[in-house]
């Protein structure tokens, strides 16, 4: 698996694609990330397989 990888995932609040470059070397991780159409703040999760062959994302607004 590379050590960073381009994903183009949809924004949970303005629904438009944008794109993120997720550091596949950290492990799983959780960060916040503004939309750069809405600039609304993004809660990124990324999971790291145990087997490190594969990645799962998953965006959610942030709560306040």
């Amino acid at each position: 698996m590379q050590a960073i990888d381009e994903a183009l995932l949809q924004c949970p609040h303005c629904g438009e694609t944008i794109s993120l470059l997720l550091d596949l070397t950290g492990g799983t991780q959780s960060y916040v990330e503004d939309c750069q159409v809405c600039c609304q703040p993004i809660l990124v999760n990324l999971w790291i397989d145990a087997d490190e062959e594969d990645y799962h994302v998953d965006l959610r607004r942030e709560q306040d």
